[in-house]
């Protein structure tokens, strides 16, 4: 079945009456990114788009937003219609100055490519604020799987929620009906998830690289014995280069906030062949004999290029970890499979239904196709937000001041911000206090690391930027 048999058409037979358009009609699609992944995300994405999209690329500022280096490794090997920003980024735009421009020449579409509450405030503005709007796409980067309830809830607005494999698909599908939303989802392969036309060939492999995360895993004693792991690997075998391939620097932001850098965790004993560098993932895979990670993004990245692969399981396998997807798949192994270099290929069987679909079920760029031409004729239909209750300026305030936290320079930002943030904590300390209550403590690795539709649909207007970025 192709993708669009997967979707789940909306209620009201919206899907049903998007027009067949013949192409190529010229377009212009602007990009909106923030932080590290994100920016990476959505670059790459728009320079898989159809010829006949002019493409632009803004960066939105907000207190996540990726410094001028990270930039410079997320936009390598980029589509040339995004001009030269690998070697010069765009400087950062207030939220206003970016909803100014689009207002002064509106776009056919914007690809709102952001952390969560920033998304969901651009998407809120861009409908406010532009008449004739531009059709909005969002998203998430890399792996979404299990579906996440505030993925979807922060972007229930926009008119096509991007996805990369079927498997995602089904379940966000299902996981939104229960939660009583219906974006609209389209499938898109992950941008590196597709073989490398620039991959080096000059250069010689010797490296084994460790994709290293943020917040996976999150307890300092799990990071210290990740990092003994890769000391006792780079021992054994003085002919590798082991790598820590790191997301950010000291006091660059990323997408999730990281509590234990790992940069802080080598021992000052370590050997000379163990590395910790940033910079983008594609050079390193270019020196890599394997890649290393949890649960990083950067697998599939490396399974496209044919680089063996490890996610190490020695900390479980649970939502937690964003490692569930990768059961089944041949690259499973622990600590042990490391230190002796057994590194594992991708499962056929696996592959299908999980980011390596065929290229032909993808249809993120004819829906949104389909969509601009509804624009074109004026029947682009707004979607309901996902929150229960937008309650006025003060409450747009609100939102805005948790987006953008110091960004938002408004008088009635920091009125909300005063008069919301003790409530904020008064509810939360109420609702740990009746859930310790009501439910004893479970294990690590049961239920305790699941949260129902229902308990985030209960706390749906305390999503803030700094604990629920996506």
């Amino acid at each position: 079945m192709s993708a669009a048999g997967n979707h789940g058409d909306a209620g009201d037979g919206r899907e049903a009456r998007l027009p067949s358009v013949p192409w190529p009609r010229q377009r212009r699609v602007v990009g909106l990114v923030d932080t590290d992944s994100f920016a990476k995300w959505g670059a790459h994405l728009l320079s898989v788009a159809p010829p006949h999209w002019s493409l632009e690329l803004l960066t939105v500022a907000t207190p996540r937003s990726a410094s001028p280096a990270q930039l410079r490794a997320a936009f390598r090997d980029v589509d040339a219609r995004l001009g030269p920003i690998d070697l010069a980024p765009p400087e950062p735009l207030s939220v206003d100055e970016v909803v100014a421009r689009l207002l002064a020449e509106p776009p056919d579409a914007v690809l709102v490519s952001c952390i969560g509450p920033v998304a969901e405030l651009l998407v809120e503005q861009v409908i406010r604020t532009i008449a004739h709007r531009p059709v909005l796409v969002s998203g998430l980067p890399g792996i979404s799987f299990p579906a996440k309830w505030k993925g979807v809830f922060l972007r229930a607005r926009a008119d096509l929620f991007v996805l990369h494999s079927h498997r995602e698909v089904r379940e966000y599908t299902a996981m939104s009906a229960a939660g009583g939303v219906e974006p609209s989802f389209a499938l898109a392969t992950l941008p590196f998830a597709r073989p490398s036309s620039t991959a080096r060939t000059d250069v010689v492999r010797d490296s084994v690289v460790f994709a290293a995360q943020p917040s996976v895993p999150e307890e300092e004693h799990e990071r210290r014995r990740v990092v003994g792991w890769l000391v006792a690997t780079a021992r054994a075998h003085p002919e590798w280069r082991v790598v820590v391939k790191t997301r950010a620097a000291a006091g660059e932001h990323q997408t999730h906030r990281e509590a234990f850098p790992y940069a802080d965790l080598v021992p000052g004993d370590a050997p000379p062949n163990l590395v910790v560098q940033a910079g983008p993932m594609s050079a390193h895979l270019d020196r890599a004999v394997a890649l290393v990670t949890i649960s990083s993004t950067a697998v599939l990245e490396a399974a496209a290029r044919g680089v063996p692969a490890l996610t190490l399981t020695d900390f479980g396998t649970s939502r937690a970890l964003i490692n569930e997807v990768f059961v089944d798949s041949g690259l499973e192994g622990n600590a042990d499979d490391l230190l002796h270099g057994r590194f594992g290929r991708v499962r056929p069987e696996w592959m299908t239904d999980n980011y390596f679909h065929a290229p032909q079920d993808d249809d993120w760029a004819a829906r949104t196709e389909a969509l601009m031409a509804l624009r074109d004729a004026g029947a682009l239909v707004d979607r309901p937000a996902a929150r229960r209750s937008r309650g006025g300026v003060l409450r747009r305030a609100w939102e805005r001041r948790n987006a953008l936290g110091d960004h938002d320079r408004t008088v009635l930002g920091l009125v909300a911000a005063s008069i919301g943030t003790p409530i904020r904590a008064v509810k939360r300390l109420r609702r740990r206090v009746l859930r310790a209550l009501r439910h004893p403590p479970e294990p690590v690795g049961t239920a305790a690391r699941s949260v129902s539709v229902q308990r985030l649909r209960d706390r749906d207007e305390e999503l803030v930027a700094g604990r629920d970025a996506r």
